[in-house]
């Protein structure tokens, strides 16, 4: 896989006093690509080329 957009780091920081399994963060970025992805069709549907927070 590519690199993960998600910081394995802050993602303890964001989950104090839990423990995140060794597949946490590749299961994360999945679905963050998948935001993304959805996202940039979604401003390109509407004939715009910048992805805004309101095309999540």
């Amino acid at each position: 896989m590519a690199d993960l957009l998600v910081v394995k780091a802050k993602l303890k920081e964001a989950a104090p006093g839990a423990n995140l399994a060794g597949d946490f963060a590749e299961a994360l970025d999945a679905k963050v690509r998948a935001l993304i992805k959805d996202a940039k069709e979604r401003a390109e549907a509407n004939g715009r080329k910048t992805v805004m927070a309101k095309d999540l």
